[in-house]
């Protein structure tokens, strides 16, 4: 009773002394608020007062020529100041300007501004370096305007740089002669590279960056970025060992109420594409113009198409009541009204006799047409033009869009851009007959990601078995590419390395979801947001970039290596979309054996290019159609729900050969994006028993996973900031430990020791 008694005591103690400690809080806050609202007035009122001395300093100098005349100035009711803030601010600014500083008492107004904003707790980066440095332009700049006019009216330079200005430049100037302009000069580069630093660094980078660029190759390796600069490409664990922060928390454990108020010191929110600011993205004149791309009507064609179409359809009794033409690209849509009782059924299935009449290839019919009470014919023109690229990228569609991810995939048969964003996708099949367009359409699409997204915010992993499509985008390795640790070529044409970057990307997915629980998020977008807007530990947590898989020949790998190939990717294209991960694969064997059930429930949106047969047709889109395309980039695009004809994008290669040239000469990132390291075959399930192999972390690792009651590899490999294979084999040593549990697949694994005090006795023992 004593005790409880006693333990009352203390608390009662303990509120009051919080109590008035909060009061005296309280009472500072509100004496500190009516000072800095006091002086900010004061400033306020002194510049106003300073401003309209400029102007009226001859007539009000008559008035206060001593301090003698101020006074009978001041209380004689006849005589009026020209300053606007009246005989009071005309003697202050008098003070200040003509008998002070001169210009210069300006800057005195400005850091008095910053000082009464700082003591209303409005706080203000760098305040005493800031307040520091308009103190000394203070004293410099009306020793500056005595240099410069030394030979102006003398009243008008005592008012400019007053007494002090004047008399500090006779003693420097009676001291070193004309050497004092050399001095001035000096300690004025001085002050303007401490006032501006960032100006300073662009122009010493711009000048680096001229001298390091290699007349035969015009281009940038990562030796010769300056070691300063080298500390802005700390993007991530996969470049450097330290994650993205402008201001880093210095431990692990500034988490919780510690962190949250480091950031409130920091309001600025974090800019990714400031690793790279230098950047420039490609121009709009490094893609060519053609001049099939002018799409010429003709009328006569048009009408003779009419004639035909209405003729075919009177031999089997059929009536229309309106036929008009829209010309695209490739083809011109026919859209007919046909008389009222006229069974739809009856019209498609004259397909063929349609197409005979015209003597044409590809004729689709469209019965009806979505959203219209039409039926479409489309009919290919008879000179099919050319959509460039050129024209998507400067469209207005693509410029202003705001998609994460938008890829520029052709136009429509209403000559409209088709503008898509990957993310909603999540993914995209393509398939085709072999030359109809495939490759040139997957180049367009890498070639919209690199004119839209900056290289901090999208990495590309370029699979290419045939080695002889993607090899051009290896110039770009260092700014998009993507690639497994210790991998020479960043193009991936290797089986084994194909099946290893697969798995890679699967860890890689595991370990994002890892991080979106730590950060209580549910997708990328979330995630990316709250760690720009600084509310997770840069310790602890990066940012993260879209991940684009392309695959350009998908039937090879599954005719070499099969399930290898298969479960991973199924893995990653059912689970992969929430962290940015997303992939596009192209093939041109659309057989049922390559293009699978499990593929196509998870890629609901294809892209068919031309296909032999009907089968192939609705092996790919679940319809027919593709058979009737014409080929050169024509294509169908379905979205599970809607058929969509498009004219694909044409881009050169030597529109990339330049594009590519133009990013691979800017200075870049030291290496490719890494992906996590893969454990060989061999080493899957080992454990190291023996106690004097134990990797040097392993007490460390230990600790921290009893900390965190969580054992798991990505924890390890975060917290320590190490390997994905050394965080593995920890890992495993400290199973075999009997400090974590065994594997339990996609679960963290159990931690089977609960307090520090048994984890040092294990410790000790296992020393022993």
């Amino acid at each position: 009773m004593a005790k409880k008694n006693k333990h009352n005591k203390k608390n009662v103690l303990k509120e009051k002394k919080s109590n008035s400690s909060g009061n005296r809080f309280a009472f500072n806050r509100k004496y500190k608020n009516i000072t800095g609202i006091s002086l900010l007035f004061l400033t306020i009122f002194l510049f106003i007062a300073f401003l309209s001395y400029i102007i009226t300093w001859k007539l009000d100098d008559i008035i206060f020529g001593s301090d003698d005349t101020f006074w009978n100035a001041l209380t004689d009711s006849n005589i009026q100041s020209k300053n606007i803030t009246g005989k009071l601010g005309a003697y202050l600014s008098l003070i200040f300007i003509k008998r002070g500083l001169g210009i210069g008492a300006f800057f005195i107004i400005i850091s008095l501004a910053i000082i009464s904003i700082n003591i209303l707790n409005i706080k203000i980066k760098k305040f005493y370096y800031i307040t520091i440095l308009l103190i000394l332009w203070a004293f410099y700049s009306p020793i500056l305007f005595a240099t410069l006019f030394q030979n102006s009216d003398l009243e008008t330079l005592k008012t400019f740089a007053g007494i002090f200005g004047t008399q500090s430049y006779e003693f420097i100037k009676s001291i070193i002669g004309v050497g004092h302009f050399f001095f001035m000069l000096v300690a004025g580069l001085l002050l303007l590279y401490f006032s501006f630093p960032p100006a300073y660094k662009r122009i010493k980078n711009f000048f680096e960056l001229k001298n390091n660029i290699s007349p035969v190759e015009n281009n940038i390796t990562a030796e010769n970025v300056h070691s300063e600069d080298n500390m802005e490409l700390e993007l991530s664990d996969n470049i450097t060992k330290k994650s993205i922060s402008d201001e880093p928390v210095e431990n692990d454990e500034n988490t919780g109420d510690d962190y949250d108020q480091h950031q409130s010191n920091n309001v600025a929110p974090y800019d990714p594409t400031s690793v790279l600011s230098s950047y420039k993205f490609p121009e709009i004149s490094l893609l060519f113009d053609y001049d099939e791309e002018k799409i010429t009507i003709n009328k006569e064609e048009q009408e003779e198409n009419k004639k035909k179409i209405k003729k075919t359809l009177g031999n089997y009794d059929i009536e229309i009541d309106k036929i008009s033409a829209t010309v695209g690209p490739t083809i011109t849509l026919y859209e007919i009204i046909p008389a009222a009782g006229v069974r739809i059924s009856k019209i498609k299935n004259l397909e063929d006799d349609i197409a005979l009449s015209l003597s044409a290839f590809g004729i689709r019919i469209i019965a009806p047409i979505p959203g219209k009470g039409t039926i479409g014919i489309e009919v290919p023109n008879e000179k099919p033009g050319i959509v460039s690229l050129k024209s998507l990228i400067n469209s207005k569609q693509f410029i202003e869009t705001n998609y994460e991810l938008p890829i520029a995939l052709g136009k429509t048969i209403t000559n409209e851009p088709f503008i898509a964003d990957l993310t909603k996708m999540p993914h995209l099949l393509m398939a085709g007959a072999t030359g109809q367009g495939k490759s040139v359409s997957l180049n367009a699409i890498i070639t919209s990601l690199l004119y839209k997204k900056h290289p901090a915010e999208l990495k590309l992993i370029l699979i290419d078995p045939k080695k002889v499509e993607l090899p051009i985008f290896s110039k770009i390795e260092r700014h998009f590419l993507a690639k497994l640790p210790h991998c020479e070529e960043a193009i991936i044409t290797n089986t084994k390395q194909i099946i290893k970057t697969l798995k890679a990307l699967t860890i890689e997915m595991e370990e994002r979801y890892d991080l979106f629980n730590d950060a209580h998020v549910r997708n990328i977008k979330e995630y990316n947001s709250k760690f720009i807007a600084r509310k997770l530990n840069p310790n602890e947590h990066k940012f993260l970039t879209y991940i684009v898989l392309i695959i350009d020949e998908f039937a090879d790998l599954i005719m070499t290596s099969g399930r290898e190939v298969e479960i991973p990717l199924a893995r990653i294209a059912q689970l992969a979309r929430a962290t940015g991960i997303h992939l596009i694969i192209a093939t041109q064997r659309p057989s049922v054996n390559i293009i699978t059930g499990i593929i196509k429930a998870n890629f609901p949106v294809r892209l068919a290019f031309k296909v032999s047969a009907k089968v192939d047709s609705r092996t790919i889109l679940d319809t027919s159609g593709a058979e009737q395309l014409i080929g050169r980039g024509d294509l169908l695009i379905t979205t599970g729900s809607t058929l969509t004809r498009l004219q694909g994008a044409y881009v050169d290669v030597d529109e990339l050969e330049k594009i590519t040239e133009f990013i691979g000469s800017q200075r870049g990132f030291p290496d490719a994006f890494l992906l996590p390291e893969v454990l060989s075959d061999e080493d899957n399930g080992i454990v190291d028993l023996d106690i004097e192999d134990r990797d040097p972390m392993f007490e460390e690792a230990a600790r921290m996973i009893v900390q965190n009651q969580h054992g798991s590899t990505s924890l390890i490999q975060r917290k320590l900031k190490l390997g994905y294979n050394r965080a593995g084999r920890i890992i495993d040593q400290l199973e075999a430990a009997g400090i974590v549990g065994p594997f339990e697949g996609s679960k963290a694994r159990e931690v089977l020791i609960k307090d520090f005090d048994t984890l040092e006795q294990l410790l000790k023992q296992n020393r022993v």
